[in-house]
C-alpha cells in the first residue's frame, strides 16, 4: 500500500462508510491509522451543526486509529449560519494540520474524509489537496479522500478510485438523515 492514493467519490451513499471499512481493516493488520474529517463537526452546539458521526466513538476505542474531526459542519445548509471564513480557516488549519502528520510519517494509513467536499465547497483548492497528495506519495503513505465530485487532477494522482452511484434515496422523498444509517 505504500504512497497508494484511494478515492471513495461520488452522489451515492457509502463514501464514508468505505472509508470506515478500510480504517478497521487496516487496524485490524496491526497498521496505524489516522482518521479525519473536515467539514463535518466534532460537536453539535451551533446551527449547521450535525451530531457527531455515529463512526467517530467506534473507530476512537479500536486500537491503532488517531481521530480527529477538523470541521465546523455543513457550510451553508442544513441551518449553517456561520461566516464561510469560520469554515475556510478551519478547513486550511485542517489541511495543515494533515500535512504535518503526513511529514511526521507516524502513520500507516491516512485518510481524509470529506477533503474533496471541502473543494466543492470552496474551503480549499485543488491546488491545496494536491499538495497533501504529493507529500503522501513522497513518504509513501497510503492517503484516502472522499467527496461527490469528479476532479481530474485528483483522479489522475489516484491509484484506487471507487464511485457511489445514487440509484435512488430517501432524502429525496423527504426522509431527512438517520443516526446510525446516515451519520
Amino acid at each position: 500500500m505504500k504512497g497508494l492514493i484511494i478515492i471513495y467519490i461520488g452522489d451515492g451513499k457509502g463514501k464514508t462508510t468505505a472509508a470506515v471499512g478500510l480504517a478497521v481493516r487496516a487496524a485490524g493488520a496491526g497498521k496505524r491509522v489516522l482518521f479525519c474529517q473536515f467539514v463535518k463537526a466534532a460537536e453539535a452546539r451551533e446551527s449547521g451543526e450535525w451530531p457527531l458521526s455515529s463512526e467517530i466513538g467506534i473507530l476512537k476505542s479500536i486500537p491503532g486509529i488517531t481521530v480527529q474531526v477538523l470541521g465546523k459542519g455543513f457550510v451553508g445548509i442544513l441551518g449553517d449560519t456561520k461566516d464561510k471564513q469560520v469554515h475556510k480557516k478551519a478547513a486550511q488549519e485542517g489541511l495543515e494540520w494533515l500535512k504535518s502528520q503526513l511529514e511526521g510519517g507516524e502513520f500507516d494509513l491516512v485518510i481524509a474524509d470529506e477533503l474533496i467536499s471541502a473543494i466543492e465547497v470552496e474551503l480549499l483548492t485543488i491546488r491545496e489537496v494536491m499538495e497533501a497528495v504529493g507529500l503522501a506519495k513522497q513518504k509513501h503513505t497510503p492517503l484516502a479522500l472522499t467527496g461527490h465530485n469528479k476532479y481530474n487532477e485528483l483522479l489522475e494522482a489516484s491509484d484506487l478510485v471507487t464511485e457511489m452511484k445514487m440509484v435512488k434515496h430517501p432524502y429525496y422523498q423527504g426522509r431527512l438523515a438517520e443516526r446510525g444509517i446516515d451519520f
